[in-house]
Parts: C-alpha cells; sequence; structure tokens
C-alpha cells in the first residue's frame, strides 16, 4: 500500500496537531513517526489508517496504483496500540481465530502462538497473562495478519529484553514487504525504519484558525 498526503492538517478546537505536511509513505518502506509525548505522533498515525480525518489537505491510499476507498482502508492494515484491548475472556488460540475471520492469518494459530513463546499457555484465557503477554498476542494478531500495511504504536510497551528481541525477529521476517509506520520515541522500537518524521517539524501554522 501507498499512502500520500497533500498539504494534510489536523486540528482540535484552536490547536493544530500537525499541518501543511506533505509526504509519500511507500509500499514496503519503513516509517518512524517520532516526537515528544503529547506531540501529536497517535493522532497522525489514526490519520494514516483512515480512523481520523483530516481537518484540510488530502489524503490518499493505493494498492497496486489504484485507489481505495476510505471506506475499505481498514481491510488492508493492522495496527497494535496501547488503546487497542483484547478479549480477556478468550484464550489466546481462540482470540487469534476469531481475528483470523476478518483478516486472514499467515499462520495457523498454534504455529503463532509457539513463534511468540505462548505456546504452553494456548488453553489459558487472556484476562491470567502478563501484561507482556498480552502485548505478544497484540503484535502477533497485527504482524501474522495477512495485509500490506502494519501501523505499530509504542509496540514495545511492557516487553522485557527477550520481547523486545521477539519483536525486531518478527519484523524482519514477516514485514520485509510490508509497509510499517511505528509511532515511538523509543529508538529501539524503530531503529529498522529507513526514514524518520518528526511532528514537531510540522506544526506550522500559516495563518490563523478560522
Amino acid at each position: 500500500m501507498d499512502i500520500i498526503l497533500e498539504k494534510a492538517g489536523k486540528r482540535f478546537n484552536r490547536d493544530w496537531i500537525f499541518r501543511n505536511f506533505s509526504f509519500e509513505f511507500k509500499a514496503g518502506g519503513k516509517y518512524a513517526i517520532t516526537g515528544p509525548n503529547g506531540s501529536g505522533k497517535s493522532t497522525l498515525l489514526q490519520v494514516l489508517a483512515g480512523s481520523m480525518n483530516t481537518t484540510e489537505g488530502s489524503i490518499a491510499w493505493l494498492e497496486n496504483n489504484r485507489n481505495i476507498n476510505p471506506e475499505n482502508v481498514y481491510r488492508h492494515i493492522a495496527i497494535v496500540a496501547p488503546y487497542l484491548e483484547l478479549i480477556e475472556e478468550m484464550t489466546a488460540k481462540e482470540f487469534l481465530e476469531f481475528h483470523a475471520v476478518f483478516k486472514k492469518l499467515i499462520l495457523p494459530a498454534e504455529d503463532i502462538l509457539s513463534i511468540i513463546g505462548l505456546e504452553k499457555a494456548t488453553g489459558k484465557q487472556i484476562r491470567n497473562f502478563s501484561s507482556g503477554m498480552r502485548q505478544r498476542v497484540k503484535l502477533a494478531q497485527a504482524i501474522f495478519s495477512g495485509i500490506s500495511c502494519l501501523f505499530l504504536d509504542e509496540p514495545c510497551t511492557n516487553l522485557d529484553t527477550a520481547g523486545y528481541e521477539l519483536y525486531h525477529q518478527l519484523i524482519a521476517k514477516y514485514c520485509q514487504d510490508k509497509l510499517v509506520v511505528v509511532s515511538s520515541n523509543d529508538v529501539n522500537e524503530y531503529d529498522f525504519c529507513d526514514s524518520r518524521i518528526n511532528v514537531m517539524d510540522h506544526k506550522i501554522t500559516a495563518a490563523p484558525a478560522q
């Protein structure tokens, strides 16, 4: 997937989160969105995902040079974010299989759980998982989805050293051909990215808000 922004801006009330932002995210590219806490990294990520509209400018999503209807963008992306919850009453296997109804997984749930080190917790309800185990499941449901675009918002939240290593292994092995956009101020979460975008560089207010 390619994502093209032309003079895009997002405003909440009178505060511009970003403005006059023109950029092209190319299929297969690896991009980092950086900036201080509260600078608007997550907001920009949600705009790219089509879950939030721009205030001005335009955004277009293309798959194989064909425009994607904004209503169908979600079919092409997977997201990991702190604000997205897991279904705690399900086991990890049940959750992945439920997720696969909406976005096909590239491997069986059992194989995925083995890869992320949770094979012994296959039948355990997610409500009984540690925060690190939950984050591994979040990463798995997104990274192993058969989609072309992956958005990662603070993807290593609650992960220990082994979890960070697993994260990088998964990105390297299963995301080579995907567009990956990471929102973070932790360089260890985006050190593999080729391009870095600081939200603070796009807070130009050329004219007062109307």
